[in-house]
């Protein structure tokens, strides 16, 4: 259970990420946000049995950080 619930944050928030990089002026704050969910996500995926949820999660934070990166950080 702890693995789909891991599953669903990683996905909404993949989507949003998507969006952040579609919409420059979400952007920042976005990947942010994005990157905060995916560390919540990954926990929740690190306490379930199976490791997919923590795996995917793992994916969105590291998209966020590039997002973060090519944006410079805060802006």
């Amino acid at each position: 259970m702890l693995n789909l619930i891991s599953l669903i944050i990683g996905l909404v928030t993949f989507l949003f990420l998507v969006v952040t990089f579609i919409f420059p002026i979400v952007g920042a704050l976005g990947a942010w946000l994005s990157l905060a969910a995916a560390v919540v996500g990954a926990g929740i995926g690190q306490l379930a049995l199976s490791k997919s949820g923590r795996n995917f999660n793992i994916f969105v934070m590291l998209v966020a950080l590039l997002r973060i990166s090519i944006g410079g950080g805060l802006i």
